[in-house]
């Protein structure tokens, strides 16, 4: 038998480390050649990394969260055969080359992770000991795991309560009782063996005046306490999310701007459109007719298609349009990328859009799809509000937004008549683009969408 240690490789152009993301084997995991080991991201994208070998897992290193270097040890297999290793020769000595936490926002570097301190609380008389962690299994760093603190009226934490996922034990009897009692049984110490809930611990907890979740003396669940506290780490792809938008807040001067658009017009043309439409033509939505008004106007404002070398000083101003479209995912926002959106009509527009969305949604967007917009479109649909401030995807310089369209009394030639009325909310770079310009832009878009057959003419 031999050891075969498994580095992270180069999942990138001229990528240093990755963040560990979600790990999908364990120690004494037996697995075969390219089975799947863990997920890691990098700016671009998540990664999933393979099995180059088969054979039965020893070690792990690096908890989800933590930044490992390209280079460093992920997992140590036993391997049929000599292996790649003898003994611990070539691992790294104790600190050296393994993972660190990561660091929300930069700033410089990381302290390499080291195992959390024992925060197991003291039992007291009668109380049931904690389940120990399975074999071959290290637990979960304390500041990697999320923690609900109970708290006596004073502040102290008594305890730590059940992690989520943990189902507290209890007979049918207590768990009805805890029910009409407005508690919570996930905080409440259990002192039968194996940590099972009995009566006597219930009446000791809605005794204690502190009461967990909340406990209120018989008084009706709906005005219950609530003083749980959970600690969720911010790691993937939120931890990304939180990266861009506190880089793009912090180095672009924003300034918002929203106009008025009377929406009857388009409106009624994507309604025929829709009812006319070819069975391999997808269902129009107000995206599409957006994106043809943005490929009209922007040639007459080459800086707002545009991204900004600010490191440098350069402005780099695009011909092509590619229109980023701000997307939620299950994992969070990601921007897809519609390009070469001045070539599309609205029909294949609106096949992109479908397309680049749903691989993001999915999860199977690739790295190219996610990256080199020249302007971003941000849209909440039905949900869209009245007016909102959109962030600036940076290093690009403008990012617009259409609300929702609601019917609203408007005067039309002195006359009070209910229209389709939507705002445009949109913000600017203001080191690139003064107030006149975006406003011009803008009142130039709203000059199309108010008579959309101009989004069709030359």
């Amino acid at each position: 038998m031999g050891r075969y240690v498994f580095k992270l490789p180069d999942v990138g152009e001229g990528t240093a480390e990755a963040e560990l993301v979600a790990w999908h084997v364990k120690v004494g995991d037996t697995v075969e050649e390219d089975q799947l080991l863990v997920d890691v991201m990098t700016d671009k994208a998540t990664v999933e990394l393979t099995s180059p070998v088969a054979g039965v897992v020893t070690e792990t290193n690096g908890s989800p969260g933590v930044m490992a270097a390209v280079g460093s040890p992920l997992v140590v297999f036993e391997v049929e055969g000599a292996g790649n290793v003898k003994g611990d020769a070539s691992l790294p000595r104790s600190g050296e080359g393994q993972p660190r936490e990561a660091q929300p926002g930069g700033g410089g570097p990381s302290p390499v992770l080291q195992p959390a301190p024992d925060t197991t609380p003291e039992l007291e008389a009668g109380e049931a000991p904690p389940p120990k962690p399975a074999a071959g299994h290290a637990p979960t760093p304390a500041a990697a795991r999320p923690v609900l603190l109970h708290k006596e009226a004073g502040g102290t934490p008594a305890f730590a309560t059940r992690t989520p996922g943990d189902k507290p034990l209890a007979s049918p009897a207590v768990r009805k009782r805890a029910l009409d009692l407005g508690v919570k049984l996930q905080f409440v110490p259990g002192t039968a063996p194996a940590g099972r809930i009995t009566h006597e611990d219930l009446d000791a907890y809605v005794a204690n005046p502190g009461g967990g979740s909340g406990a209120t003396g018989g008084r009706s669940s709906l005005y219950a306490q609530r003083t749980g506290v959970e600690e969720v780490r911010i790691i993937g792809l939120r931890r990304k999310i939180a990266e861009k938008m506190q880089e793009a807040k912090r180095r672009i001067p924003h300034f918002m701007y929203a106009e008025e658009i009377d929406a009857t017009e388009l409106e009624a043309l994507r309604l025929h459109l829709n009812a006319a439409r070819k069975a391999d033509q997808p269902k129009l939505t107000l995206l599409p007719f957006f994106v043809r008004a943005l490929v009209k106007v922007l040639p007459e404002h080459p800086s707002i298609n545009a991204v900004y070398d600010d490191d440098n000083g350069i402005l780099h101003r695009h011909e092509a349009v590619h229109v980023g479209i701000a997307t939620q995912t299950p994992n969070g926002l990601m921007v897809p990328v519609v390009r070469h959106a001045e070539a599309l009509d609205v029909w294949q527009v609106a096949t992109e859009i479908a397309r680049v969305s749903g691989a993001a949604k999915s999860g199977k967007a690739a790295r190219e799809e996610l990256s080199g917009s020249t302007i971003t479109v941000t849209s909440l649909g039905p949900l869209g509000g009245v007016v909102h401030t959109p962030v600036i995807n940076h290093p690009e310089v403008a990012i617009v937004g259409p609300n929702k369209i609601i019917d609203r009394p408007v005067v039309r030639g002195g006359v009070i008549v209910v229209r389709k009325m939507m705002n445009l909310s949109s913000s600017f770079d203001h080191r690139i683009v003064d107030g006149y310009d975006a406003a011009e832009f803008i009142q130039k878009i709203k000059g199309l969408l108010e008579h959309p057959a101009t989004l069709f003419m030359e």
